[in-house]
């Protein structure tokens, strides 16, 4: 039986490029989203391509509904061996101290919240997996910096900075957290924008490339966080 990837927050760019990196490798797909359009394209997508699909609708700012998804994937597709949360929020409260409450509580709800009711939820499977993994996707927001806090207030991106940033510390608990149980948790954060998404752009980075980076981290479990593109060092004076 093949394993079982879920995907949460599927759409184009890197939840895309992952679904079809894993895919090929031999893994069944199990994408969920809001938008049931964009998750009946996306499964016949990757249908088209020999994999092994199956889409799945729930709001991840929902513990229940996400919850309840996951409930579906293994009752229709068997135990989960990896769980990607892609969930980007807190695009409504650009400035924490104009925005509503329930904008600023969206931002958290859909990245922690969302994110510890779906591990919970597949942990028995992940524990039974023997190689149970949790991938988190990341933005360069999450990054705790002056220089980072100063360009998120400047972008009127203050909602997104704060979700970016409690995902990064979340990893981090996590990976501490479940380790004992030889789940491996790692994070992906990329600095840019990525090809094929809204804000994307012609020297936007390919999401292929973070998609290879995640089955690498599939394969050596050795990164906690781990920053795409790498820091570039110089050797020497």
């Amino acid at each position: 039986m093949s394993k079982v990837i879920v995907i949460v927050g599927y759409g184009p760019g890197t939840a895309t490029a992952v679904a079809e990196r894993f895919a090929a490798e031999g893994f069944a797909i199990a994408p969920i989203a809001r938008n049931e359009e964009r998750l009946a394209a996306g499964v016949a997508a990757l249908s088209a391509r020999g994999a092994t699909a199956f889409g799945f609708t729930a709001n991840a700012a929902d513990p229940e509904s996400i919850r309840t998804a996951i409930r579906s994937v293994r009752s229709q597709m068997g135990s989960i061996g990896v769980l990607h949360w892609n969930v980007y929020a807190g695009l409504d409260a650009g400035d924490l101290l104009t925005a509503d409450a329930a904008s600023v509580r969206a931002a958290f709800d859909a990245t922690g919240v969302g994110l510890l009711a779906a591990t919970a939820e597949a942990l028995p499977d992940l524990k039974q997996s023997g190689s149970g993994t949790i991938f988190v996707s990341n933005g360069a927001f999450g990054e705790v910096s002056s220089e980072m806090d100063e360009t998120a207030v400047n972008q009127h991106a203050m909602g997104i900075a704060v979700s970016c940033a409690a995902k990064n510390k979340l990893v981090g608990l996590l990976a501490q957290r479940l380790k004992s149980d030889g789940i491996y948790v790692g994070e992906v954060m990329v600095y840019g924008t990525i090809k094929g998404t809204p804000s994307g752009g012609s020297n936007s980075i390919d999401p292929a490339l973070i998609a290879q980076e995640y089955w690498r981290l599939y394969q050596t479990r050795s990164e906690t966080r781990h920053r795409y593109p790498p820091l570039k060092t110089t050797i020497g004076g």
